[in-house]
């Protein structure tokens, strides 16, 4: 199985009193710091090796997972704090790390997918670059992809139009080779990646059907509580 670069530097603005004291990835669901639920389904999936970038408050993550060796997955960090990278930066400092193929989940969501499949998806199409989607229609968040016939026509995080109604669903495979021509040392955002994959119909949408959950929002706390609390 590839390896997972998990992104988890953010600052959590969107959980007010709570960002101060810990990192999102260490904010407890069911008993257990969040990591820990996304590193016990990763290894269940076979994973056996993750990266995880880290920014405010990494230490207290480090500190808690270690080498990962309690999950059974080798566990490595790359830091961009105090200087942040945003999503696209952080994966590019981190790429020293990896050798081709990985996947990139975002540090905040927790994703019952089949990995296999998406890896399967990937070599039956020959692609570089491939994105999980979900037919959202604006339920859990501002959709903000226009898909057909597993082509993602455009992804816009900031203009919303009427034919989106689809939503990045947190979860994608790429190839070292996409970051070439971005510097290293500086701040962008992952959709940048994605937007030139499309314009250059590099990027493929890989539909699922299993919602997403999160905790980078009070609203999407709660319910990751809630489902998490029902597998116990």
């Amino acid at each position: 199985m590839l390896p997972v670069v998990i992104l988890a530097g953010g600052l959590a603005t969107r959980l007010h009193s709570l960002k101060k004291k810990l990192p999102k990835a260490l904010i407890k669901i069911s008993g257990k710091p969040f990591i820990y639920h996304q590193l016990t389904y990763l290894r269940k999936e076979g994973v056996k090796r993750v990266i995880i970038c880290v920014g405010y408050l990494g230490d207290m993550i480090k500190n808690v997972v270690g080498n990962g060796e309690k999950f059974d997955i080798e566990v490595s960090y790359s830091e961009d704090w105090p200087h942040l990278l945003g999503t696209g930066g952080a994966i590019k400092n981190a790429l020293p790390l990896i050798k081709d193929r990985f996947f990139v989940l975002y540090g905040d969501t927790f994703l019952p997918i089949n990995y296999k499949d998406i890896v399967k998806f990937h070599l039956k199409n020959k692609s570089k670059s491939v994105i999980t989607i979900i037919k959202n229609k604006g339920m859990w968040d501002k959709s903000n992809i226009n898909f057909k016939n597993n082509k993602i026509i455009e992804y816009n995080k900031f203009n919303n139009g009427p034919e989106m109604e689809y939503i990045d669903y947190g979860l994608s495979l790429l190839s070292k080779s996409v970051f070439n021509k971005y510097p290293p040392k500086k701040s962008f955002d992952l959709s940048v990646i994605f937007r030139q994959l499309i314009i250059q119909k590099k990027l493929l949408g890989f539909e699922v059907y299993k919602r997403f959950y999160e905790i980078g929002s009070i609203k999407g706390l709660k319910q990751t509580k809630k489902y998490f609390k029902k597998k116990i």
